[in-house]
């Protein structure tokens, strides 16, 4: 009983961490095209559809794990984290690949983003 005791009082901080983490995943539809945008400099975005969405948006930020090859759409799900201190001229969410749902040839022009 003892040990079983300890065992919970150890885990505890990792569970409630884990618990209070802000982070979650989406699934995400990525276009087979890159279109050019502007950030901080110009650049090739890529145009995604995020949960539900039915509008293109670009995507200016990187995702951790995953290399985008044109000619493909992706279905993925991406971990989206918080950043506390982000660098000043970067996102304030950082993205990582949780898993590649699929990858199917497209050859299409690229998507028309809807203006917010």
């Amino acid at each position: 009983m003892k040990k079983i005791f300890i065992l919970i009082i150890l885990a505890l901080p990792l569970f409630i961490w884990r618990c209070t983490s802000s982070s979650n995943i989406t699934r995400y539809v990525i276009a087979s095209t890159c279109v050019d945008c502007m950030g901080v400099a110009p650049q090739k975005c890529m145009m995604v559809k995020k949960g539900d969405a039915t509008n293109w948006e670009l995507f200016y930020s990187k995702i951790e794990g995953f290399d985008y090859e044109p000619g493909y759409e992706y279905v993925l799900d991406v971990k989206e984290e918080v950043q506390e201190k982000p660098a000043a001229d970067s996102s304030s969410i950082k993205y990582y690949l949780v898993k590649q749902i699929s990858k199917t040839a497209k050859t299409a022009t690229p998507p028309h983003v809807d203006s917010e």
